[in-house]
């Protein structure tokens, strides 16, 4: 019901200018204002859980603990858009990264990320950085003030030296 309300928003609105402006709902179903990352640095992917990028998933979880006390987050975005590959519902999406992954870092509800439903918040990432989504694991680094920084497509591996890099620079 979020994402909807924020798509009529959207259209009445002026374009955002951060995805501090948007509010998205957790995995859990509550509510997640993305202001709360002011200051830090995050990295959004769009993730799933039956893709032959979902191993990324330890790679994700590695970055959010090695930087996370220098003001650094990973947020996986769930979405279903390429080929059926996160069919399941936000609990068993929670289930799988925790018991498979030990997934630590924040989780936000399915999603789309491309096409006419989608989601405010990667409408702002497509107009910002590179069009549409291609794939899954596609990777957005944005600032502490809130604006997309860089975009990584589903090759660039979370131990990549280019990822790394980007994140350390980012955080200074």
């Amino acid at each position: 019901m979020i994402c909807s309300v924020f798509a009529a928003m959207s259209l009445s609105s002026p374009a955002a200018t951060s995805v501090h402006e948007f509010e998205m709902k957790g995995i859990d179903g509550k509510p997640v204002k993305l202001s709360d990352y002011k200051g830090k640095v995050v990295l959004f992917v769009n993730v799933a859980s039956k893709c032959g990028y979902t191993p990324q998933y330890a790679g994700l979880e590695s970055l959010h603990k090695k930087f996370k006390d220098q003001g650094f987050v990973v947020v996986g975005v769930p979405a279903n858009n390429f080929g059926g590959q996160e069919p399941g519902s936000d609990a068993e999406i929670a289930q799988f990264c925790s018991r498979t992954y030990n997934v630590t870092f924040p989780m936000l509800s399915k999603v789309s990320v491309k096409g006419a439903d989608m989601a405010p918040l990667y409408a702002y990432f497509t107009t910002a950085k590179g069009g549409d989504v291609k794939w899954n694991f596609t990777k957005f680094l944005v600032g502490k003030d809130g604006k997309v920084i860089e975009r990584f497509e589903s090759g660039v591996a979370p131990e990549s030296p280019q990822l790394a890099a980007a994140i350390q620079n980012a955080l200074k």
